[in-house]
């Protein structure tokens, strides 16, 4: 005899929490950089972090690992991750000005 189905208890469920998404991408062939934006007490901080791109079989994978012909393609895409962020925080602190201004 099957015992009767008990009620769920959503406590006990533990539901993926959303992933955040990077405020800004940059992509140069297979070399991907994700620029990630953190709140602090102490202000807004950026941080990035790098990927390479291949191709195993008919799936897209990702690695962190980069060769030698890889690397002059690593930092102009870490040279274009640099000036987003700096325009960005420039913004920033325009936008934080006027919102003092309209205080």
């Amino acid at each position: 005899m099957e015992e009767p189905n008990e009620p769920l208890d959503f406590a006990e469920v533990h539901f993926p929490m959303p992933k955040e998404k990077p405020v800004h991408e940059v992509r140069l062939g297979a070399i991907k950089a994700a620029v990630w934006k953190n709140d602090t007490p102490n202000g807004v901080r950026y941080n990035v972090t790098f990927v390479r791109l291949y191709r195993d079989n008919v799936e897209w994978k990702t690695t962190e690992s980069f060769g030698r012909d890889d690397l002059l393609v690593l930092a102009k895409v870490a040279d274009r991750a640099h000036s987003w962020i700096h325009e960005q925080r420039q913004e920033d602190r325009e936008e934080d000005g006027k919102r003092l201004l309209n205080k």
